[in-house]
């Protein structure tokens, strides 16, 4: 019998890849990090991908948010929180743990859990501790998801500023001074310890950076004139972080340099300056997301500066093993030579953050940016990396 007149079945269309936006964290970084999820949800291809937003609260509940982007904004210079966000303040979203089942499950008390459905990424929005440092890299490779950015050792390097600059030095790049005072070393004796602090300055000079070790969107850091401010200095970056890192001034122009994985490979975006910021010591939280501090993009440098730093955003890249996108910052100092100060594995996205408007100026637009890594992570399998 010929099948040729019988009534074909219409093709069903493929699934979208569904993106789990995570974001929040008990980090005190949470309100940058809704912010920043609040961007990307604008800015992501809906006839491209599902997107299902996850908000984590800061005393770590995963909560189901409601995808609402207007309301993730800095309004009247207050923060906004998962709590004011979530359709329950009680319900949890729970990711699978087995690598061969993707669904994710909505559970309340005293109701039936719900599935959610499978999720293909995961685009992880959170900074500092509990979320940029590896360990929700670590959960998300037990579970078998793939996600945007680095993974867990490279997560790990580029959230502890000690052993990011031993990283560094170890591949040859070139760091500023700086002392680190761990806890048990704190604990132990706080004299001892302080004096570590002292020498160093007696050998570099004040003004000293005191900061949390372990900790982003400059939280916690003090601009210390003299042995006076030390101690509440070391209290303020010890509120955030047990380990605390002592940095001399580096005098010259900070520079920074966006990278992002390509199909070929890692590329630098053109480099950014952050000129002085005259009512602030420095370029503090309140510079960066309150007053909204603006960089020079792209930064006026020589053909041959841009070249150097450009390259050097690369060696950081690899040198860290990161994987999707980092933001190198530097000082262009006196002599002409680029320090590298830090990587960030997941620099903000919100719409005044430097990244996006250097990829913006290199030729990527946002949208573009949110494309290329949620790409870049689906052809990317978990695992050792």
């Amino acid at each position: 019998m010929s099948t040729e007149n019988l009534p074909q079945s219409p093709e069903q269309p493929p699934r979208k890849p569904r993106v789990a936006v995570v974001f929040g964290g008990r980090s005190s970084e949470h309100g940058i990090s809704v912010v920043t999820a609040g961007a990307v949800l604008s800015a992501i291809d809906r006839t491209k991908y599902d997107v299902l937003p996850i908000g984590i609260t800061q005393d770590g509940r995963w909560a189901l948010t409601a995808d609402e982007p207007e309301r993730m904004a800095i309004i009247d210079r207050k923060q906004p929180s998962v709590d004011q966000l979530a359709e329950s303040s009680e319900g949890g979203v729970v990711l699978p743990v087995d690598p061969a089942n993707r669904e994710v499950v909505y559970s309340e008390p005293g109701s039936v859990p719900k599935a959610l459905g499978e999720v293909d990424v995961v685009f992880p929005m959170l900074h500092g501790p509990y979320g940029e440092d590896g360990t929700l890299q670590g959960l998300l490779e037990l579970s078998g998801v793939p996600y945007v950015g680095s993974g867990v050792l490279a997560s790990a390097v580029g959230q502890d500023k000690d052993y990011m600059k031993r990283v560094f030095t170890s591949f040859g790049l070139k760091v500023g001074p700086y002392v680190v005072i761990r806890p048990r070393e704190w604990q132990q004796d706080e004299s001892a310890a302080r004096k570590k602090i002292v020498d160093f300055a007696g050998e570099h000079g004040w003004p000293l950076f005191v900061k949390p070790a372990r900790a982003g969107s400059s939280f916690g850091i003090t601009k210390v004139d003299d042995l006076s401010g030390l101690d509440e200095a070391i209290a303020e970056a010890q509120r955030h972080d047990p380990k605390i890192i002592v940095e001399a001034l580096l005098r010259g122009r900070e520079i920074e340099c966006g990278v992002l994985e390509f199909e070929d490979g890692p590329r630098a975006s053109v480099p950014a300056e952050i000129p002085p910021v005259q009512a602030h010591a420095f370029y503090d939280f309140e510079a960066k997301y309150i007053d909204s501090a603006d960089g020079i993009v792209p930064a006026p440098l020589t053909e041959e500066q841009t070249a150097e730093v450009r390259r050097l955003a690369v060696e950081a890249f690899e040198a860290a093993s990161c994987e999707g996108l980092v933001r190198a910052d530097f000082f262009l100092t006196e002599d002409g030579e680029f320090v590298i100060n830090e990587i960030n594995t997941m620099p903000g996205f919100t719409p005044i953050s430097m990244y996006p408007r250097m990829w913006q100026e290199t030729g990527v637009g946002y949208s573009e940016l949110v494309d290329r890594l949620v790409q870049a992570a689906l052809r990317r399998s978990t695992g050792l990396r």
